[in-house]
């Protein structure tokens, strides 16, 4: 239900004249106003909700470019400072660009199915599912029918390239995740349709082609791989995150556990014939991501971001990951690559108690020398290390955690003004929007905070794929009708003046010039507030300007609505009527108004209402109305025409009683 705005009567009602109903009427009206505002309340979360909703309508023609079909698959590639972002589709490729001042333009590519033999219309299709840049063009891979298949596209013609096995799926809903390492792939895609069901982590061009055992996974769904240059070149690793099937059948045990693996580089398989196609060096540790305060859980892994370290120390990378629960509530934690390395080199072995043997399970060896039978029995038989990787900072708990349902991530590291560094989050909802979350670079767990909710497409959709452009400062999103093109630096969206642009506490805006702008537009340095808890402070005028005086005249016992707009959710809004708070919205109200509802305006609710919101110590005056009697303001008017016509009449008429009464 959207509520009228400020101003306005009940529906059904004359805009200043409102007639009072029986009053049967007005109870379901009430009824409904009171439910829906309570359902809304229910929702918010104060800590990690969003301050402010915005809806990014962009510029346009530049922004924003349909597909011109549903496209319920898609695989987006794009190379950081290029305006061109690649969209695999349904039989085709979409190359759109987005020239920076200048209208969006996009070309397609057709790659339909070769196979003419499929069992339905749906397996007659080639879902493009891998958009890869390679040294001969850009790679292209789909299910073709389910004859998995690729093709090089160079300078707008399709080079085929025929089957190739682990590069792309049998069908685009299939859990896939392919790795490429110079000349070397890895995959985890299996390559016959109907046998070898269990899932595998595969290298399937390089040296020798690997395998994971399949009794060290269980039903795993892959999220993430990467490939980090270690200090020496032979102790080069690859980890990998996923989820899988908990081994401990407990009732009260969580379906889903949450980890990481790790393989050697350099892994040339083993010694014997039951080691030698597989890797000799996989182990996997849980990745925990719970808070003990509140006992909360989040067992679910759902989408992995490595930020690198800007002096290029691997152990100082940070790893963002989402997880979720059974109620799809979530979490982010953070943990770094050093720390994940650590617990693989020196934890001991889950449910092995005696001595490891030499060389320990996991260690990556020099010289491509093959790992020891004895040492990969081991391994095999217990491939879970017993200590757990735990977030980032001395409480080891997560950055934050919050009621709605994240699915993917991306983060930004930048520099404000002043030189602080932020690491800025970015938050794909269930809802098909995005929330941006800034989180202080320099400190750990300290005032994270939730700036916006954007609403990126013309209709809402669930977004399928997310990449950040550090250079350009830009966000490319996809859903099943669009591409959108997201700023960073989305500046225009904050209202009321000084105080509300530095409010947002947004490290990409400042203000200069009476306007909230862009840090990388304005060539000197802008105002932002150095303070998160008052940032209003800093602005030179102490106080926000007072709201203008609105009137409105209504028939008495009429009913009425008064509505504010919550501009932010953080803060407590109030309608106030001579020194009584009527009405109060609280930081998590979902609704976009906190309504006053006048049900039967007597002689003592005329007269001026305050909407008032307090966010911490800031506090302005969002509206203010004076409800008038009935022709009020013209009773005034014509009240003071009666005084001054009285008073001449009086006057006209003095003299001639003063004569009259000396005569007398």
């Amino acid at each position: 239900m959207t509520p009228p705005p400020p101003g306005r009567a009940a529906p059904s009602a004359p805009r200043s004249r409102v007639p009072g109903p029986p009053a049967r009427l007005g109870l379901p009206l009430r009824l409904l106003l009171l439910l829906w505002a309570a359902a809304a309340s229910a929702q918010g979360h104060l800590r990690s909700g969003p301050r402010i909703f915005a809806v990014w309508k962009g510029h346009v023609g530049q922004d924003r470019v349909d597909f011109g079909q549903t496209e319920p698959h898609t695989v987006l590639f794009h190379e950081p400072g290029s305006s061109s972002v690649w969209v695999g589709g349904r039989g085709k490729v979409y190359l759109f660009d987005f020239p920076e001042g200048k209208n969006a333009s996009v070309r397609t590519v057709n790659i339909g199915s070769t196979k003419g033999s499929c069992l339905d219309k749906r397996d007659c299709e080639n879902y493009i599912t891998l958009l890869e840049r390679r040294s001969e063009g850009l790679l292209a891979c789909g299910t073709n029918a389910r004859h998995p298949s690729c093709w090089n596209l160079v300078n707008g013609t399709v080079v085929p390239l025929g089957e190739m096995r682990g590069y792309a799926p049998f069908s685009p809903d299939e859990n896939s995740l392919v790795l490429f390492e110079g000349d070397e792939v890895y995959s985890t895609i299996r390559k016959q349709e109907y046998n070898g069901k269990i899932p595998r982590f595969r290298r399937i061009r390089g040296e020798s082609e690997l395998y994971t055992s399949d009794t060290v996974m269980q039903n795993p769904q892959f999220i993430k791989a990467t490939i980090v240059h270690q200090d020496q070149a032979y102790d080069d690793k690859i980890y990998y995150f996923f989820r899988e099937d908990n081994p401990d059948k407990n009732p009260e045990a969580p379906l889903n556990v949450s980890r990481v693996a790790q393989l050697c580089r350099g892994d040339q398989g083993g010694e014997s014939s039951l080691s030698v196609s597989k890797w000799n060096t996989f182990l996997k540790a849980m990745l925990v991501c719970s808070d003990a305060a509140t006992n909360k859980n989040f067992n679910r892994l759902q989408d992995v971001f490595l930020l690198p370290d800007p002096s290029g120390q691997w152990r100082d990378t940070r790893v963002y990951g989402v997880f979720s629960n059974p109620w799809n509530y979530s979490a982010v934690c953070v943990y770094s690559l050093g720390d994940i390395d650590k617990v693989f080199c020196t934890s001991s072995l889950k449910g092995y108690h005696s001595s490891l043997p030499n060389p320990r399970p996991g260690k990556c060896l020099p010289d491509q020398q093959p790992i020891p039978t004895e040492t990969f029995q081991v391994a095999d038989r217990h491939p879970e290390v017993a200590q757990r990787v735990e977030p980032m900072g001395p409480l080891k708990t997560p950055l934050f955690h919050s009621k709605y349902h994240y699915q993917k991530v991306a983060v930004h590291r930048m520099q404000a003004s002043h030189g602080e560094t932020f690491h800025v989050l970015y938050l794909t909802t269930d809802r098909g929007t995005i929330h941006k979350v800034v989180e202080p670079g320099e400190q750990e767990h300290s005032f994270v905070f939730n700036i916006m909710e954007i609403q990126p497409f013309r209709r809402a959709a669930a977004i399928q794929t997310m990449s950040l452009d550090a250079e350009r400062r830009k966000l490319y999103v996809s859903s099943q009708w669009e591409v959108s093109q997201v700023p960073l630096d989305l500046c225009e969206v904050y209202g009321g003046g000084c105080h509300g642009c530095l409010m947002s506490r947004d490290p990409y805006c400042g203000w200069d010039h009476g306007r909230c702008v862009s840090i990388y537009s304005s060539e000197r340095s802008v105002l932002q507030s150095i303070n998160p808890a008052e940032p209003h402070k800093e602005c030179p005028n102490p106080k926000p300007d007072k709201a203008p005086l609105q009137k409105v005249s209504l028939a008495p016992n009429s009913r009425y609505y008064l509505s504010c707009p919550m501009e932010s959710r953080h803060a407590t809004y109030s309608w106030r009527h001579k020194e009584n708070v009527e009405q109060s919205c609280e930081p998590g109200h979902q609704s976009p108004n906190c309504i006053l509802f006048i049900e039967n305006l007597t002689a003592q609710q005329y007269g001026h209402y305050f909407c008032e919101a307090q966010e911490g110590s800031y506090f302005r005056e969002a509206q203010h109305w004076q409800l008038l009697p009935e022709d009020g303001i013209m009773a005034e008017h014509l009240l003071g025409h009666a005084c001054a016509l009285a008073a001449s009449l009086w006057l006209g008429v003095l003299p001639t009683l003063t004569l009259v009464l000396l005569v007398h």
